[in-house]
């Protein structure tokens, strides 16, 4: 017999759930999860359940992407594979079946908690070099110098240290790490001759290892082990003759560990970002050229674009941060991975162009043919700029040129000129307006490929956002540096919290004379976080593991046990050990730890039972130190600072309005809301990614969105300069006209405009005043303000006899109209995407 409920089912996503969840880290937020359970039953018995959850659900509760939602079939039964239509999708997808915790034994419970044995094979292959680091040079080089830091050292950078990229890409990264390690150990070495000469070496080190994760995701995975590379030698004994040795064991730990990550159990390969970005712009691709077919008459094109448009959205947000492992966001200070961010945010733009072109109504619009035309061009762009991103020219595709896209661009403008729009309603002209910025978009997308790939950028390609693309790589990792040198800064809150904790930790232990003192240390490094409200929520499971793997080694060291037995013993409690973190908690990992360290030390030195004594003083001072930390500085974590951060960039996308508008209809000069909006966005996407790193309540703010309304007044203030500095849009009437392109700003417009300079004023000003207050609700905390309904826009009467110049005054209207429609996103329960007219006055910018 066969039974089939259907259930709710609810549960706080507190929590990884790589089977349900795989690119999702936790949001803290309430999730309903409908599910449909197949029941096979007996008389008697149960024989098995298999469990299929909807897709799309979940976006109800944590507020996850349709498609960061894993297509999962759990069964009771283990074993084999199914093949399954998923509620919510449009394709067919193959999963793996995964057991019901508790049910089907380890093995079928492993299979759930560690899909692929990533962690395990990770543990192993740590254990096999730690251990054989170890126990060659304890045993068959008897030099008890060296075995310990040829132990920790694949400890710190094979556990505490998390390295993107291939195997091979991870074994040169240890390869390039270890001339650092060589420093801080030798840097450990000298200053340990003093308690104040290692504490102030710690405070230093400890700020700049921390702080240089500032250039990328690679730097942040180190950070850790490099810290434990420096807290390991700075203790007494004080003894400049062993350092040979000591080096010795690190460069045994880092070649040992190197080798393993190519043979041993690899980690399979992630996808590289550019084959998702490529897979988004192929997608793209097709739905610019079935719009473009809609345009001109041909049948069949209206119902291709709809069926291309689910799986272009899919891919498109597949491109999100939040959708990619921390470790493998394309978020480093160099010119390739800036490109890449650059490319992503534009794709998804344009496909947002597709969809507002898609709901236009073309019937009456001005231009159709020039702007098909154009729409072509641009496809054709994206298209081959997707064919290199496959396989990043590895196939001989050629790299993708801007120079047909941009005579594309010439030629419309051209069109345009010549067809004035005198007595055109102005809803007729947002067809045309939507149109030229999508061929500038494609512009800037191509461009950004062209740099992922290392091409030169020609002069034909739009600066703002590519500013970057000249620039070498030393400068543009000191410049991302120099931004975040600022105690508004995450990375710099987060870089002297870590190292004003450790520099005390390390005081304390050496004027307590504590023995042992590099585990109060190492509890600091692995306790604090950025909020006090999470080392707190680790301090219990961290002590009472630790107490539990205490009584467990003084037990052992009690009984008179020989050497070699903890020798034997070490393997299999180190592996165990390891994989526990991952799998079962923060408090198994303490216990276990606390057990390897034991029959370590146990090798190397006569110890009894007051090790374990140690072991639970030291680890309740280092929890001690972290929390007093998280409490004393900057005790919100990524939260405060996000709300901070988020105002400011908002404040300063207000004053750009303003600036843009009074500069587009007065020839005004650049004011600096440009480029202090570019650096407030810098720190208030870092806020953001450090909040998502956080457990939090569900928010009553969508930060994305509100990160978003910023990006749209900066990209499409550039975007509305550059086309108002166009020299083939300069008119008899521009007091500019003599002024060179590049550093006419827009003024070319100036004077042309200023019939409607008072209605363009008012409408400014109404949309910088509605930034204005979110911005200071959000620094005041006052969400209140956020989910009040907005006011109705002005609506003067607009000219309609400026001749080509009715063209700008509708671009700049559907910037505007697109920014206020940004604004009302913000609120965590607002729609996400608009309807009606909203939808068709839909066109701001994106990043």
């Amino acid at each position: 017999m066969r039974w089939s409920p259907r259930t709710e089912v609810s549960f706080l996503h507190d929590r990884e759930l790589p089977w349900l969840c795989p690119a999702a880290t936790a949001t803290g937020r309430r999730a309903e999860v409908p599910a449909i359970s197949v029941a096979t039953v007996r008389p008697g018995r149960l024989l098995a359940v298999r469990t299929l959850w909807d897709r799309p659900t979940p976006l109800t509760g944590p507020g996850l992407p349709a498609d960061a939602v894993h297509p999962a079939a759990v069964s009771l039964s283990g074993g084999g594979s199914t093949r399954l239509v998923v509620s919510g999708t449009r394709s067919e997808s193959s999963v793996a079946r995964a057991t019901m915790p508790g049910v089907g034994g380890p093995r079928a419970w492993l299979a759930q908690r560690d899909p692929g044995l990533v962690v395990v094979r990770r543990a192993a292959r740590v254990t096999l070099v730690a251990c054989g680091g170890f126990l060659v040079s304890r045993y068959a080089l008897d030099n008890v110098v060296m075995a310990p830091y040829a132990l920790f050292g694949a400890v710190a950078l094979g556990m505490l240290s998390q390295i993107p990229g291939s195997p091979a890409e991870r074994a040169r990264t240890l390869l390039a790490v270890l001339p650092v390690g060589w420093l801080l150990v030798t840097l450990g070495t000298l200053l340990s001759v003093s308690t104040a000469a290692a504490t102030a070496g710690m405070f230093v080190l400890g700020f700049v290892v921390s702080f240089v994760g500032v250039g990328g995701p690679r730097l942040v995975g180190l950070a850790a082990g490099a810290q434990l590379l420096y807290i390991l030698p700075c203790f007494p004994p004080y003894d400049p003759g062993s350092l040979g040795w000591r080096l010795a064991g690190v460069t045994l730990a880092v070649l040992l560990l190197a080798g393993a990550e190519l043979v041993l159990w690899p980690d399979p390969t992630p996808e590289p970002y550019t084959a998702k970005l490529g897979r988004a712009v192929d997608a793209l691709a097709g739905c610019l050229t079935a719009l473009a077919d809609g345009w001109t008459g041909r049948a069949g094109a209206g119902d291709r674009l709809t069926a291309l448009l689910p799986d272009a959205r899919e891919a498109a947000d597949a491109l999100r941060p939040s959708r990619s492992p921390p470790m493998e966001r394309p978020a480093s200070a160099g010119r390739r991975d800036r490109a890449l961010m650059i490319a992503a945010g534009t794709a998804r733009l344009l496909l947002g162009r597709a969809v507002d072109l898609h709901d236009a109504d073309a019937h009456r619009a001005t231009g159709l043919p020039a702007a098909a035309a154009l729409l072509r061009q641009a496809a054709s762009c994206a298209d081959a700029a997707a064919t290199w991103l496959r396989s990043e020219g590895r196939d001989g595709a050629a790299v993708p040129d801007t120079e047909r896209v941009a005579a594309a661009l010439t030629a419309f403008r051209a069109d345009r000129a010549a067809t004035p729009p005198d007595g055109v309603p102005p809803e007729r002209l947002r067809l045309n307006s939507l149109a030229l910025s999508l061929g500038e978009w494609t512009t800037s997308l191509v461009a950004a490929v062209r740099v992922v790939a290392g091409a030169p950028v020609g002069a034909s390609s739009p600066p703002g956002a590519l500013w970057f693309a000249h620039l070498s790589t030393p400068r543009l990792w000191w410049q991302r540096l120099r931004e975040h040198l600022t105690p508004r800064s995450v990375y710099f809150q987060g870089a002297l919290r870590l190292a004003g904790a450790l520099a005390v930790a390390r005081l304390l232990a050496g004027v307590l004379d504590l023995s042992h003192g590099f585990w109060v240390l190492l509890t600091v490094l692995t306790l604090l976080r950025a909020s006090a409200a999470e080392t707190r929520a680790l301090l219990w499971p961290a002590l009472v593991g630790t107490v539990i793997g205490s009584i467990a080694a003084a037990a052992l060291l009690v009984v008179s046990i020989p050497p070699t037995a903890f020798a034997l013993a070490l393997p299999l409690v180190m592996l165990v050990g390891f994989a526990a973190g991952p799998l079962l908690g923060l408090g198994w990992a303490q216990a276990l730890f606390t057990l390897v360290i034991a029959l370590v030390f146990a090798q190397v030195s006569p110890v009894d039972w007051h090790l374990a004594e140690a072991r639970v003083v030291d680890v309740a001072v280092g929890a001690a130190i972290g929390l007093a930390t998280g409490l004393l500085a900057w005790p919100r974590g990524g939260s405060g600072e996000l709300h901070r951060a988020a105002g400011s960039y908002l404040a300063a996308a207000g004053r750009i309005v303003r600036d843009t508008v009074d500069l587009l209809t007065h020839g005004a000069g650049p004011g600096p809301a440009l480029p202090e909006a570019r650096d407030a966005g810098e720190l208030a996407s870092a806020s953001w990614a450090l909040y998502q790193t956080e457990h939090h309540p569900r928010p009553s703010v969508d930060w994305q969105a509100t990160l978003l309304a910023g990006h749209h007044a900066v990209r499409g203030a550039e975007w509305l300069l550059r086309q108002g500095s166009s020299g083939s849009t300069c008119g008899p009437t521009c007091r500019a006209r003599d002024v060179p392109a590049p550093d006419c700003s827009g003024r070319c417009l100036a004077g042309r405009l200023l019939p409607c300079v008072q209605p363009l004023s008012v409408e400014a000003d109404d949309v910088a005043t509605r930034y204005e207050r979110v911005a200071d609700a959000l620094l005041r905390r006052d969400h209140a303000v956020l989910g009040a309904a907005p006011s109705e826009p002005p609506r003067g009467d607009w000219p309609t006899n400026l001749g080509t110049d009715l063209y700008h005054l509708a671009d700049l209207h559907v910037w505007l109209d697109g920014l206020r429609d940004d604004l009302g996103r913000i609120r965590a329960d607002a729609p996400g995407l608009p309807s009606g007219p909203a939808r068709r006055r839909r066109a701001a910018p994106a990043p």
